[in-house]
């Protein structure tokens, strides 16, 4: 086997160096970096030669140039494999992937306990009003702690949409931690599944309207953008609560601040955003009742060497020919095994 025969890129940052570490302890593979302001006399020999690009997760983060489209597919014409830094894939298009024969892989379960304890914060600091109590001092003397009362979890229900590997985690410690009640929406689990992580299996009305807190822990795909919108708000009950942990555009962020201004909802827990990160002056963060975060909620010490652990361990799995576990466009695969045997002259398992 030749030296450096197996090309992988990234732009701009990897989830943690671990992730370097373990493909440069391989003779045969080489890593190259790019910036987002890299030049094309640069960037076009690395993209041509690439067999595998390691890509961010945050879409905002990343030259549009650099996200994976038709454009780039033509001009990484070598390229396999496309593997996101988190479980989200944003900056990939799936379906032009598919067509050039492009397997798409992500991370997903990597941050999960690190994001269900961020969903599990929110909910907390927004019963107890915690953020209010802590802007009021901030603001006002003498205080009336009877005006900020806030309200016990244990026993109230929760409703999680999307129960994979956040949402059975945020299942878990709401049920088994706090006592609470799980709802769950999941179009791709069978009632014994949902049984199975910890949710009792509903409609989406239906879980809007008996929740007191909703959460949101789906990815976002094309059938499920604004999924919760002016309609949506207007099911949930007046005391609930509003959380999201999943990705922007699956909520309507303008329907989500009319709900906020005419009270139809007590309040939210938001940490993914339309744009990333949202300008100061947006309007949903000038309300007291909202919680906000810059997409920070599976960005811990832990889970960053995590993921870029089972990174870095799928990437090479996939280029020495075994099958990735976190597929995310399995119907791929056939194409996709001929294209890697005419360029590394096996075929994968």
């Amino acid at each position: 086997m030749s030296v450096n025969n197996k090309r992988v890129f990234y732009v701009k940052y990897l989830a943690n160096p671990i992730y370097a570490d373990i493909l440069k302890a391989r003779p045969d593979v080489r890593l190259d970096r790019l910036e987002n302001e890299s030049p094309e006399d640069v960037s076009a020999p690395i993209l041509s030669a690439a067999h595998a690009y390691q890509i961010g997760a945050a879409r905002d983060e990343l030259a549009r140039h650099f996200h994976v489209d038709a454009d780039l597919l033509r001009r990484a014409p070598n390229l396999l494999i496309v593997s996101s830094n988190g479980a989200g894939y944003d900056p990939v298009d799936v379906d032009a992937c598919t067509v050039a024969g492009v397997i798409v892989v992500n991370q997903s379960g990597g941050n999960a306990h690190s994001v269900a304890e961020h969903a599990l914060a929110m909910l907390i600091t927004l019963s107890k009003r915690i953020i209010q109590a802590d802007r009021a001092l901030r603001r006002e003397a003498n205080v009336n702690r009877n005006a900020l009362m806030g309200a016990e979890v244990g026993g109230k229900t929760i409703g999680i949409v999307g129960l994979g590997n956040v949402g059975r985690r945020i299942a878990a410690l709401c049920k088994g931690l706090l006592g609470m009640n799980v709802l769950a929406y999941d179009p791709y689990l069978s009632t014994t599944e949902m049984a199975e992580r910890g949710g009792e299996k509903v409609t989406l009305d239906e879980l809007l309207r008996r929740s007191d807190f909703v959460s949101i822990s789906c990815p976002l795909t094309k059938d499920n953008r604004s999924m919760i919108g002016a309609r949506e708000f207007a099911l949930m009950q007046p005391h609930a609560y509003f959380i999201t942990t999943a990705r922007g555009f699956i909520h309507d962020e303008v329907a989500l601040e009319q709900a906020l201004r005419d009270k139809r909802i007590a309040g939210a827990g938001l940490d993914v955003w339309a744009k990333e990160p949202p300008p100061p002056d947006h309007p949903l963060l000038q309300f007291d009742n909202v919680i906000a975060s810059p997409h920070t909620a599976g960005v811990t010490t832990e889970a960053r060497e995590n993921m870029a652990r089972i990174a870095a361990e799928q990437m090479l799995d996939a280029l020495d020919g075994r099958r990735p576990p976190r597929l995310v466009n399995p119907e791929v695969w056939p194409a996709y095994v001929k294209r890697f045997e005419r360029t590394f002259g096996f075929a994968p398992g």
